[in-house]
């Protein structure tokens, strides 16, 4: 079996320091790396880019990661082999996701632990501790394997732009279009980002993916939150999380611009509002 390891990146200290820090230290070498080099953001979009590098990929899975992500172990990829290899109907699986069981609580819908943030004094542990694969409805982007036979049916949805939640529509493209499931393996992994205020970009991808398979979930699990996908609800929650988000922004641009004179500090929250 072989990897194609994919990753579009921006900071190639980043890269160097993490990703492929942790690649060379791994005992199961079969795989080859594709790097997309985006520094001058020559894709506008996540999804152009990742079919660009997997229309190029030869391996039996193909590994998209971000470039901050560290796997943690030297047999990382060795495991995730032999667990592949059980899986029935593999559509895609991942390091973290939501899952859709009706009698689980908000905080046990996350399934496995990750460790994700930078620096390390600040590392903080996030996740439901699994110990074998487990199926979930979708999927975190930070690291996504597909295999190769998959990839080659559906590719990422290039109607959908920008940078988020297009884990989310293979998931559920994969399940709906070709019957597959979705899965969590327990491996672990640091992700040097926390993650962000949700911006523009993300809600008019959420609601694209709702609008495109809203009739066949009445939810859509993500790890920024479950989104109603119909009725009144659905707009409201939307319209609420994408105010407090932009509140977020705000508040820390302010503090961040404490030492500015008012007038400027001023005609920056007018152009933010």
């Amino acid at each position: 079996m072989k990897f194609s390891i994919i990753c579009v990146y921006n900071n190639r200290k980043i890269l160097d320091k993490w990703l492929l820090s942790s690649l060379k230290k791994q005992i199961f070498t079969n795989y080859e790396l594709i790097l997309v080099d985006n520094t001058s953001n020559s894709f506008d979009s996540m999804t152009d880019a990742l079919n660009y590098a997997g229309e190029k990929a030869s391996g039996d899975y193909l590994m998209f990661v971000h470039q901050d992500v560290y796997l943690i172990g030297n047999d990382w990829l060795k495991k995730s082999i032999t667990y592949l290899k059980t899986l029935d109907k593999l559509g895609v699986a991942g390091v973290i996701g939501l899952t859709d069981k009706k009698d689980l609580l908000k905080p046990q819908r996350r399934i496995n632990v990750i460790y994700h943030g930078y620096p390390p004094s600040k590392v903080e542990k996030c996740g439901n501790l699994i110990k074998y694969p487990t199926e979930v409805q979708t999927l975190d982007e930070m690291l996504l394997i597909v295999p190769k036979k998959v990839f080659d049916k559906i590719r990422f949805d290039s109607k959908l732009r920008g940078w988020h939640l297009y884990a989310v529509d293979y998931c559920l493209s994969v399940k709906v279009y070709l019957g597959l499931k979705v899965f969590v393996l327990p491996l672990r992994v640091w992700h040097r980002s926390k993650g962000r205020p949700l911006d523009e970009s993300y809600f008019n991808s959420l609601r694209y993916i709702i609008q495109k398979f809203g009739r066949y979930f009445d939810k859509i699990y993500t790890t920024c939150g479950i989104w109603p996908t119909t009725g009144i609800k659905a707009s409201l929650k939307i319209n609420l999380i994408k105010t407090l988000s932009t509140l977020i922004k705000i508040l820390r641009i302010h503090k961040m611009l404490l030492f500015l004179p008012r007038h400027i500090r001023d005609l920056i929250f007018f152009i933010l509002l």
